[in-house]
């Protein structure tokens, strides 16, 4: 008689990385630090490599090459990238330069867990929209995150030598010698005289579940950036579940696109200390427990160079947070601002300018702009109704009473479409000229809206090219351009 044939292979367990098992080591660089379960099946899927301390030369993060060997790296406290070289480059910091490849995951296991790019330093973190580099929280790979889950790694914090207005220890803003420390952390430092710095590039990147309240007013948020120069470059990327702001600039002239805020506990776009960047294809959501402005924009020190920056084509809905915070865009303390092309709805109050000081500066200029909100404008005790609407219906294309027919939350239904968009030319020389106001345009589908594949927690939009209720939840994978899951 023949031989018995093999035993047959045990049934499927069904787990995601049933068919995974741990890279074989970890390059140059990071340290090995075992494995961890992937699906929470009992059984070790990733390999594990640490980053941590000071990084000087260049180090590179990439996935493995073989789908089916799992690896990620793990942040181990602060990391810094490189060493001060000041704000004038004389500081004696030896520089470094992390380089992060597509697909590449990253995790903090607390919020004491984040990434510093010193001034003079860069971290280039370029992923695709089919595999996208993901910051994220420990807990989510073990099923410990749900929709309200914030603040369970510190974040990124990116330092530049741009112009800020806010000098901490005297100097004169916009100089050299004009530097301020980051908020969040201890001895990291902002500012310098150079526009054009080069922080590095963030692209098709999401940062799930960040920032930490060091102590009142003290915070790390999802991305913050510091005297980021404009030879940096922010493109889609998103910031999701923070418990601070979503991005923060505090200074500097870096510009960005393609950006997305979900789920922030505070502000998702937050302005101080002489930023006059400009920002284009925008979506914020704030989720039903949290949320404060979408925007606030502050001055700070009400000198030269005043916060001046741009948000063009963009579209906030959600309406999250407090009664004490009710209103969508809070502009004070001599901030300068152009908002073009937007779309503001779900809150209590769309527009608050606080102080005369913000009206004698610009004051703020609103382009082809519609507010749906309970109320139009608000008035908290400083600058009165009247006044605010005076100056937003300037622009005979703004609308202060609008009915959305958006679908999947962003993207154009026939009312918008029928709002005659602005001619940016004269608003901002940075902008791109497009027919349409928000976010994304009418029409827009699952294959060719600019937030597919790569965003998550999109409200479980078929739009965000993935199945899941809140994509957000799932464990981040990816191992090259033929495994998007």
């Amino acid at each position: 008689p023949p031989p018995p044939g093999p035993p047959p292979p045990p049934p499927p367990t069904g787990a995601r990385f049933e068919a995974v098992t741990p890279a074989d080591g970890c390059p140059i660089g990071t340290t090995d630090t075992g494995a961890i379960d992937g699906d929470a099946d009992g059984t070790f899927d990733f390999r594990t490599c640490q980053v941590s301390g000071t990084i000087t030369g260049t180090v590179t993060l990439s996935p493995s090459a073989d789908a089916t060997r799992g690896l990620v790296y793990t942040i181990a406290g602060r990391v810094d990238i490189g060493e001060d070289v000041g704000g004038d480059g004389q500081a004696g910091g030896t520089t470094g330069v992390l380089n992060i490849d597509p697909g590449a995951v990253l995790v903090g296991g607390g919020t004491t867990d984040f990434i510093v790019v010193q001034r003079g330093s860069q971290m280039n973190a370029v992923g695709t929209a089919q595999a996208p580099i993901i910051f994220t929280a420990r807990a989510n790979f073990s099923g410990g995150v749900n929709a309200n889950s914030i603040g369970l790694f510190g974040g990124l914090v990116l330092l530049g030598r741009g112009p800020i207005n806010q000098c901490q220890g005297g100097g004169t803003p916009a100089t050299a010698n004009c530097q301020a420390e980051v908020e969040g952390t201890t001895g990291a430092f902002y500012g310098g005289d150079q526009p054009g710095a080069d922080s590095g590039t963030l692209r098709y990147v999401q940062v799930r579940y960040p920032g930490f309240e060091v102590s009142t007013g003290n915070e790390l948020n999802g991305i913050t950036l510091g005297g980021v120069g404009n030879a940096t470059e922010i493109s889609f990327v998103q910031v999701h579940n923070s418990s601070d702001d979503g991005f923060e600039w505090f200074g500097g002239t870096v510009d960005g696109d393609h950006l997305v805020v979900t789920g922030a506990d505070d502000d998702s776009l937050d302005v101080d200390n002489g930023y006059t960047g400009t920002n284009q294809f925008i979506i914020v959501r704030q989720r039903t427990g949290g949320g404060d402005h979408y925007i606030e924009s502050d001055s700070r020190n009400q000198t030269t160079p005043f916060s001046d920056p741009t948000f063009a084509n963009f579209t906030f809905y959600g309406g999250g947070g407090s009664a004490e915070s009710p209103n969508a865009v809070l502009q004070r303390e001599g901030i300068v601002s152009s908002l073009v092309n937007g779309i503001i709805g779900d809150k209590d109050a769309c527009i608050n300018i606080n102080d005369q000081v913000t009206i004698d500066n610009g004051p703020p200029s609103y382009n082809s702009v519609v507010l749906a909100c309970a109320n139009p404008y608000t008035d908290d005790g400083n600058i009165d109704v009247a006044t605010i609407m005076t100056i937003f219906e300037m622009d005979a294309n703004n609308d202060p009473d609008f009915t959305r027919s958006v679908t999947n939350g962003f993207v154009n239904g026939a009312n918008e479409t029928g709002v005659t968009a602005a001619t940016v030319a004269d608003i901002d020389t940075d902008l791109m000229q497009v027919g349409y106001i928000g976010a994304v345009e009418e029409g827009a589908t699952a294959d060719n809206v600019w937030t597919a594949n790569w965003t998550c927690g999109l409200f479980g939009s078929a739009l965000q090219g993935s199945t899941e209720t809140d994509s957000c939840l799932a464990t981040p994978f990816y191992n090259g351009a033929d495994d998007d899951a």
